[in-house]
């Protein structure tokens, strides 16, 4: 139980470390100019979270079924898995300026290169891992002094919260509604995990991801300055830091939510 444990939250820490990477990302496609061949490299940290996620939810469900054969409430766990998800962003955060320095060499590489096997393999060398430690660089406030936050659309910033706030607890929420609901609909209760994550990418998709997009773009042609796309890329990653801590908030009410459709 303790080995499942640290791998849930070290898959937590993983998850939500790449996914603040995400965001950044504009920031190279900006510099280099180099759309296809930066997301196509990026698509490797998303296989590696894609993995992640598919590995935390069986642990999730072992947590629970533990917990209902012990009688042992597991939401000091959840709470922890939810903090280590804060953690992860705020890590994200901290690393991203290191982030992109390596990423805009590794899609110069990616270029040359033309395999991202032979990028990973390239990664794995001691003498790419001294240079990686060499190269770290820790956030200032003259990265995010002066941008123009006031450009960026204050309803952007509500909806990535609660898309993050969902996205956080959703499966989290829908296996704790399996301790509130009787036997027979445990099963169901927690089959909405998938409703809830359904819902908060259809959010994303719909409403964030499309302005995201029509900033980054403008920057791409030259319509609209670079600090735009970085004053986008600074509030998104802080209102996904905010998101996971209204998890926590959002935890509780959320399974009973899913509790009480099957009650």
């Amino acid at each position: 139980m303790q080995g499942n444990l640290y791998q849930l939250y070290f898959l937590t820490l993983i998850i939500h470390i790449i996914d603040t990477f995400a965001y950044s990302v504009r920031l190279n496609f900006i510099k280099s100019g180099q759309f296809s061949l930066s997301t196509s490299l990026f698509n490797l940290f998303y296989l590696i979270s894609l993995v992640a996620h598919t590995l935390q939810v069986p642990l999730i469900g072992a947590l629970m079924d533990s917990s209902i054969s012990h009688s042992i409430d597991p939401l000091p766990i959840i709470r922890r898995v939810i903090f280590l998800a804060t953690a992860g962003t705020l890590f994200g955060i901290i690393l991203t300026p290191t982030f992109l320095k390596n990423f805009s060499q590794a899609v110069a590489k990616l270029e040359h290169l033309a395999s991202v096997p032979s990028i990973v393999i390239d990664a794995l060398r001691w003498g790419s891992m001294r240079r990686f430690i060499n190269s770290i660089t820790l956030p200032s406030r003259a990265m995010v002094n002066h941008l123009p936050y006031r450009k960026i659309p204050i309803n952007l910033i509500v909806l990535n919260i609660l898309v993050t706030g969902i996205y956080t607890i959703g499966v989290m929420s829908a296996y704790y509604a399996t301790l509130l609901v009787d036997p027979q609909h445990r099963l169901a209760a927690s089959a909405s995990a998938g409703v809830l994550n359904t819902a908060a990418n259809i959010i994303f998709m719909l409403f964030i991801d499309p302005k995201s997009a029509i900033i980054t773009d403008q920057a791409l042609k030259g319509n609209r300055p670079y600090a735009d796309v970085k004053a986008l890329v600074v509030i998104l990653m802080s209102s996904k830091l905010l998101g996971t801590l209204m998890g926590q908030l959002l935890l509780i009410p959320v399974a009973k939510a899913i509790a009480g459709l099957y009650m």
